[in-house]
Order: C-alpha cells, then sequence, then structure tokens
C-alpha cells in the first residue's frame, strides 16, 4: 500500500514517507505483517476463556460446530462481544473514577491545585441530587456529590443518578427489559461472570447484560467523567486554535499530551507557563515552551484552552518521526506500546504517568493528584532538559495546520441559542436542519486514515444535517478544516443559514470520547423538549473509523438509548446469524433502534439521512 493509501491528510502522508525512507516500522507496517488476520477471530468463532481450548466454530466446512464444553456458534459470538462492551465499559467508567477521586481530593483539600473552575455547575448538580446548599460551603458541597458519584459505582440495587436524564418512557423501557444499570462495578463484574464457562449460554440474555453494562458507562461512568470534569477544569466554552503536526515548534521544546485523563494534562498547561521553567528553556536554547495535544487527553486541553492538537490515534508516532517533540507524556488508553521504540530512534522521551500504564522502554513518572504542579514541573523540566539533544538535521515539521473552533459542549451550545432550546427546534421543524448525526471514534489503520470521517461529515453537511463529533473523529474534522465557520459554505442552504446566523460552524466540536455522553445529554433534552423518546427524534450515530473496545460500549449504549448507529465494520459477531440479526434488526423492537453496517461513508450517509427523513416524517415534519 502507497502512502498516500494510507492516509488523506497531508501532514501524515509526509511522515510517512520520512519513516519509510529511515526504516522505522509504523502501525500500518505491523498491520500489513499481521495479515491475514485469523478468519475464526474476525467472526467471533474463537474462545479461550477455559483451558479446555481454544476452541473454533467452522461456519462453512465440515469442522466442528460445538465448543469442547458445547457452547455453540451463538454462545461463543455474545460472549466475545459482551467482555468487548464489558473491557469498553471499564475503561470510560476508570477515567470517570479518577476524575471522581480527584475531584473528592479538591474538596478535601481546598488549597490544593485543583480548584473547581465552574462552581455554578456544581451547584446546579447539587440541586438534581437534592443536596442541601444554603450556608454551606463549596467543599462540603462538593464531598456529598463526590459520595453519590462513588456509591454509583457500587451500587446495592439502586438506579444511576443520570438515567433519570432520560425520556420517562425510556426509562420505564429499560427498566420493563430489566436493563436499568444497578452500580457502573457491578454490570461490568457480572458480564465476566456470565460470560466465563459454565454460566450464562443464551445469546439474548447475554446481550441484555451487554446493554445494561454499556449503559453503566454512557449514563454513568462516562457521565460523570465529562460533568465533574467541567466542574473540575471548567466548562468548555467557544475556543479557536491550530490542529495537526504543524503545530510542532521548530524553536520551542515540544511536549505532546496524550492519552485520556484531564487530570495530568490541564496542570501541565498551567506549568509550562512558570516563568522558571520558561527561563530554564531559554537557557538551553528554546525560545519557549510548546504544550500539544494528542487524541482525547488533547481534545480536553483543546477545548477548554485553545491549546493545539498535534493528531489523532494513527498520528501518534507520526509525531515522534517528526524529530522535533522532547517528550510525549501519556497516561491511559490508545497509546501504542510501540512508542517507546519509535522514539529510540530519535530523542525523545516518552514518558508515562499512570500506575495503570507503565510501557517498557519508557520513563516512568508517577503522577500524584496530591503534588500534580510538582509532578507536572518536574516533567517538563525532563523535557527542557532533553531539547539540547535534539538533531536539527533530522527535524521535519509538516507545514500543515489548520485553525479550529471547539468547545461546544452542552451549556455553550444553550448559550448559543439564547439559552433555550427552542431555535434548534424551530430550524428542525422548519426543516432548515433535518436532523443531527453524532460522528464518534477512533481511526483504523484498515480504514484510509480520516477518510471515512471527513467524507460522511462532507455528506451529511451537505444535506442539511447538523454534525456533532467528539474524539479522533473530531480531530479529523478539525484538520479538515470542518470546524471552522467556513465551513458552512459546503452545508445545504438551510444548514448552512443556521451556521451563518450563529457564527459557528456545521461540525460541532463536542469534547473527547466521554464527552459522547454530552450527546446522550441534548438527546434527552429534545425529547423531553417534544415529548417523545430518543428514539423518535430525527437523529443518528456513526463511527466510521472504530477500532477500540471503548467504541463497541459506546455504539451499545447508544443503540439502548435509542440512537440508530452506523458501523463501517461489524465487531466480531457475524460468525453467529442469530446475534447478528438481533443487532441490526431485531433489537428494533427492543430497544428501538438497532445497528447497520456499512464501509462506504457516501453510502453511510445515505442510510442516517434515510433514517433522519423517516423520524421527521413520523413526528408529522
Amino acid at each position: 500500500m502507497k502512502n498516500h493509501e494510507k492516509s488523506i491528510d497531508p501532514a501524515s502522508q509526509k511522515m510517512l514517507d520520512k519513516a519509510y525512507a529511515e526504516g522505522i516500522q509504523t502501525v500500518w507496517d505491523r498491520l500489513e505483517a499481521q495479515q491475514p488476520h485469523c478468519g475464526f477471530g474476525e467472526l467471533g468463532l474463537c474462545c479461550r476463556h477455559c483451558n479446555m481450548g481454544p476452541c473454533r466454530i467452522d461456519p462453512f466446512g465440515n469442522g466442528p460446530k460445538l465448543g469442547v464444553c458445547g457452547a455453540n456458534a451463538d454462545t461463543i459470538a455474545s460472549r466475545q462481544l459482551v467482555r468487548m462492551i464489558a473491557a469498553g465499559a471499564a475503561a470510560h467508567s476508570d477515567h470517570g473514577r479518577d476524575i471522581v477521586l480527584a475531584f473528592r481530593a479538591a474538596a478535601e483539600h481546598g488549597e490544593g491545585d485543583y480548584k473547581f473552575k465552574d462552581e455554578k455547575k456544581l451547584l446546579a448538580l447539587a440541586s438534581e441530587f437534592n443536596i442541601p446548599t444554603e450556608g454551606r460551603t463549596i467543599q462540603e458541597i462538593a464531598l456529598d456529590v463526590s459520595d453519590i458519584a462513588l456509591d454509583e459505582y457500587g451500587m446495592r440495587g439502586q438506579k444511576l443518578q443520570f438515567t433519570k436524564r432520560a425520556p420517562k418512557v425510556r426509562q420505564d423501557l429499560w427498566t420493563s427489559l430489566g436493563v436499568d444499570p444497578r452500580g457502573i462495578d457491578r454490570e461490568v463484574v457480572e458480564c465476566m461472570h456470565r460470560t466465563t464457562m459454565g454460566v450464562d449460554t443464551d445469546y439474548v440474555n447475554l446481550t441484555l447484560q451487554g446493554i445494561r453494562t454499556s449503559l453503566s458507562d454512557g449514563w454513568g461512568g462516562s457521565m460523570w467523567a465529562t460533568e465533574l470534569s467541567d466542574v473540575l477544569f471548567g466548562t468548555p466554552e467557544v475556543v479557536k486554535g491550530w490542529s495537526n503536526l504543524g503545530v510542532l515548534s521548530d524553536k520551542e521544546v515540544n511536549i505532546v499530551v496524550h492519552g485520556h485523563e484531564p487530570t495530568l494534562s490541564d496542570i501541565i498547561v498551567f506549568a509550562a507557563r512558570d516563568p522558571e521553567l520558561l527561563k530554564k528553556a531559554k537557557e538551553k536554547g528554546a525560545e519557549g515552551i510548546n504544550i500539544c495535544g494528542m487524541c482525547c487527553t488533547g481534545n480536553e486541553i483543546l477545548m477548554r484552552h485553545g491549546v493545539p492538537i498535534a493528531g489523532n490515534f494513527l498520528q501518534q508516532e507520526l509525531a515522534i518521526i517528526t524529530g522535533a517533540v522532547e517528550a510525549m507524556i501519556v497516561d491511559v488508553q490508545c497509546i501504542m506500546p510501540s512508542l517507546p521504540t519509535v522514539a529510540n530512534c530519535f530523542h525523545t522521551k516518552v514518558i508515562s504517568t499512570s500506575p495503570k500504564a507503565v510501557f517498557p522502554g519508557a520513563t516512568h513518572v508517577p503522577f500524584d493528584e496530591k503534588n500534580a504542579m510538582e509532578t507536572a514541573k518536574q516533567i517538563i523540566s525532563i523535557a527542557i532538559d532533553n531539547y539540547p539533544n535534539r538533531n536539527q538535521g533530522r527535524v521535519n515539521i509538516p507545514s500543515d495546520r489548520m485553525g479550529y473552533m471547539a468547545g461546544f459542549s452542552v451549556e455553550t451550545i444553550l448559550g448559543a441559542l439564547g439559552g433555550t432550546l427552542d431555535p434548534l427546534l424551530d430550524a428542525i421543524k422548519s426543516g432548515s436542519i433535518r436532523g443531527i448525526a453524532g460522528i464518534v471514534g477512533c481511526n483504523n489503520p484498515k480504514v484510509r486514515q480520516d477518510h471515512n470521517h471527513i467524507a460522511l461529515a462532507k455528506e451529511l453537511i451537505k444535506n442539511n444535517v447538523l454534525v456533532v463529533e467528539t474524539g479522533c473523529a473530531a480531530i479529523a474534522s478539525a484538520k479538515a478544516g470542518l470546524l471552522l465557520p467556513e465551513a458552512a459554505d459546503m452545508a445545504g442552504e438551510g444548514l448552512a443559514a443556521v451556521c451563518r446566523a450563529l457564527g459557528v460552524p456545521p461540525v460541532l466540536h463536542m469534547g473527547s470520547c466521554v464527552d459522547n455522553s454530552r450527546v446522550l445529554v441534548v438527546a434527552a433534552a429534545i425529547a423531553n423538549a417534544l415529548g417523545v423518546d430518543i428514539s423518535d427524534l430525527p437523529l443518528a450515530a456513526a463511527a466510521p473509523e472504530w477500532m477500540s473496545e471503548k467504541a463497541v460500549a459506546i455504539g451499545t449504549y447508544a443503540v439502548s438509548s435509542g440512537i440508530y448507529t452506523v458501523l463501517n465494520s461489524p465487531p466480531p459477531v457475524l460468525g453467529s446469524s442469530n446475534l447478528t440479526n438481533l443487532l441490526t434488526a431485531g433489537a428494533e423492537g427492543v430497544v428501538g433502534a438497532v445497528f447497520a453496517v456499512e464501509a462506504d461513508p457516501v453510502k453511510q450517509a445515505g442510510l442516517i439521512i434515510e433514517h433522519i427523513e423517516k423520524k421527521r416524517t413520523a413526528l408529522g415534519l
């Protein structure tokens, strides 16, 4: 495969050329070396959950039709799916737990490095949870909020607080199906129990547990991560900045923060402004300190501080290959184990910070929220000391960069609309906006980088569908210029007019991948305003380049919330025709939405538009 076929991004193409010329292996090379992938694995028909196996089921020939224990294709494939959902929910929800613990530490130590940047939102949460506020300090109120949050991870048969935000008809549906989450950790543990050899073997029953676990993520762990991150670090407001590898500087100390948890990256932004560190950088020959983001931790700081973002998932190795990165600071999730190996080809230091994610070959600096600023300064100092080791003869920073407008939290969207959803509802009712589509998810080297994200978004806005995005999909649109108000020129007449009136892009950046919870909140608010269920709305979602187990959890809680969801490729379930039919057809009669699978992004857009028009007709619009 030629480099221009691996990515539509010109900066990535240039770095791939450099990697090839210098013999540096990247994710695309490793993908090619893995071909052909295991067909049993792709179909979900291999099982290694006990030591009688591993077992596989032959869907075509005269091979085995049952595992050693007697499990059939339906059981094996559904167990694989449920374990993927559990892993994805665990990742997002554990991220949420760390935010809750940082939030609680800020409440307990009011003079620490973390302050409550949005006390108004904290008070709103207290009101939502019936926590008394009169005559009490912010710290006392925050401690009560954190108690509720921590209780939700291991409840005793109660109901998650945020599920009450969903329309009453949706809540009743979840109750009737027995999929109301009973506690975030409990649902993940029960998934692992049920999928152990000798426990649950019914594919429908297993799938219902997957639904319940995904809801504990979307309406639980992820929502707590978003809400309390806003309180701690500030609710995003509209910001402008720059994206792509061209944001790296040839004369400054370049530090790339990569991962997902803003507890570290947010404090790094402020630590880099320290006069002593800036003085040290100049003493080492640099003109300053340049903080850039990568992946979702990059999204966290770009939407709160306008920090430049160097790229999305498939660019993490390429940033190092520029030869201009002094340090890549990583925490958790979506971090390639290859980074230290690539960094060894240059002067770059990969610095890991989480006890949950240690990478052989990286420098480990444990991050402690109680001494956050001190740790951040220590890490930045390591990067500064590394600046003189940069080989200027090997530096090749692509000139490609693009501006963006981001920070579209629920509160920002409401503010742009004058504090009420009415203007948005009026635009939908009039047909100026036909509907809303959420494009989310990762990059995957099996798909030409950013191609599906951009082609899908362009086709949707051309047809007057407002697009909201999170995660790596949003970064793809930033690099392509779709997060600028000028992108309204690519939109249909109705959507373009709305965007120009509000001064916003036709593609709205709503945050990191845990911030898909913001999409749920908006969907619930619109449904409640119209007096309908979420499944009745002209609304859809898509993950056109997904790769992570987190994406499986996200897609499942979207469908389980009533949102039609399009994937470019299926999870490993096709070996079970019954499970495949349940997910793509039968679920309509259960939760009011289904998955659809389509590789072509233009055809994906066609499916979404067809769905939106069907919902408009049913609503009489």
